[in-house]
């Protein structure tokens, strides 16, 4: 069937003709530079959404170990909090169909596990940087009062639970294409799947006119509400009634004591994942940095201690963080992880179970100790 042009009307009438992208560079340009075309559907409160760049060609691994196995081609969030991973390619590659599918999924899934908060902070920051943004205006469309550090915890959170949209972006979107979106988008309840196609037309000079049209959005309205429009974060008051269940009174203990001195020395910060957890946000030389968090699931119970070494890397630097990794206790499950990191460049989020740490006598006391000495600026002996 033959394209017809699009008509602009001003002093006279001007037919546009479809033209495609010269390559997939400039596709990616485009959306780089003028993410308003992915801007479709409202935010929680009902504002428009307004998609903000935070990386280009997004290094994504495939486990703790490995280095960068994966290229993202953008990576964008909301003032919601909801990433937004983009998968470009033109109709003329052969990998729209079906493989670009399997590849988003993948992407999706390692970055739920390997992104942490203060990776995409420096992301977005040294792409504002890039393009010559100030970080103030660029913040001022995020943030809501926000700290810098609570918003990307929260997109963190995000990612953790599912909550993103995958974007689909082709010149052409074929059919079999349509049919894989609209079917994850009926089947998937916290992620939201959409094609979008991006028509170029162009005619005389350097005027063109880009023209969306967005699949996937009949599956999404027949979702159920999306526990990401209201955000229920956990309170303390949850997390003290699922401490009270646990039978091993050192467990309750050390729970307790944890989440007692977040309140007396830091900041803590309810999940709102599926499963109950806070996170806590320690003052240190003056900023509010990321150190642990602790998670609380049933069926079957799996109560985790884990250490943000990434926001702890990026906010202090690595010996700062080294010196910390040091100072917690010799909990063999936590040592092995506490090992592995300067091969990952201190950017991971070792856990141990409470229940091995009521294994062994003092283990409480030495992280409380560790992390008083890292508030502190000084080493702690564990």
């Amino acid at each position: 069937m033959t394209e017809q042009p699009v008509f602009v009307l001003g002093q006279e009438l001007q037919a546009l003709e479809l033209a495609g992208f010269e390559n997939e560079t400039e596709f990616q340009d485009l959306l780089a530079r003028h993410p308003r075309v992915l801007d479709f559907g409202s935010l929680a409160d009902g504002r428009p959404l307004r998609l903000m760049l935070v990386a280009r060609e997004m290094r994504v691994p495939a486990s703790a170990e490995s280095g960068a196995a994966y290229w993202l081609d953008h990576l964008f969030v909301d003032a919601d909090g909801v990433p937004t991973l983009v998968e470009v390619k033109r109709a003329t590659d052969t990998r729209i169909r079906r493989e670009v599918v399997g590849q988003m999924l993948d992407y999706a899934a390692n970055a739920a596990r390997y992104w942490p908060a203060a990776l995409l902070q420096r992301s977005f920051e040294d792409t504002c940087v890039q393009d010559g943004r100030p970080l103030e205006e660029a913040y001022g469309e995020l943030l809501g009062g926000r700290a810098a550090e609570e918003f990307w915890s929260t997109v963190e959170e995000r990612l953790a639970a599912g909550q993103m949209r995958l974007l689909f972006v082709a010149d052409r979107i074929p059919l079999e294409l349509r049919a894989i979106v609209e079917f994850l988008n009926r089947q998937l309840r916290q992620t939201d799947v959409y094609a979008v196609e991006l028509s170029q037309y162009s005619g005389g000079g350097d005027l063109r006119v880009i023209v969306p049209r967005i699949h996937g959005e009949v599956a999404s309205t027949a979702k159920a509400p999306s526990s990401r429009r209201t955000v229920q974060r956990t309170t303390r008051a949850e997390m003290d009634a699922l401490i009270r269940t646990r039978p091993d009174p050192e467990v309750r203990r050390i729970a307790t004591a944890l989440l007692d001195h977040a309140t007396a020395e830091g900041r803590p910060e309810g999940g709102n994942a599926k499963y109950r957890s806070m996170s806590v946000h320690y003052p240190v030389d003056g900023r509010q940095v990321p150190v642990w968090s602790l998670s609380m699931q049933d069926g079957p119970v799996r109560d985790d201690l884990s250490f943000a070494f990434g926001s702890i890397t990026y906010h202090l630097g690595r010996d700062r963080a080294a010196a910390f990794a040091a100072s917690l206790p010799a909990v063999p499950e936590l040592r092995r992880k506490l090992e592995a990191l300067p091969a990952k460049e201190y950017n991971a989020w070792p856990s141990v179970s409470l229940p091995a740490l009521a294994s062994q006598s003092g283990a409480l006391e030495s992280i409380l100790s560790a992390i008083q000495g890292l508030v502190d600026g000084r080493e702690s002996s564990a």
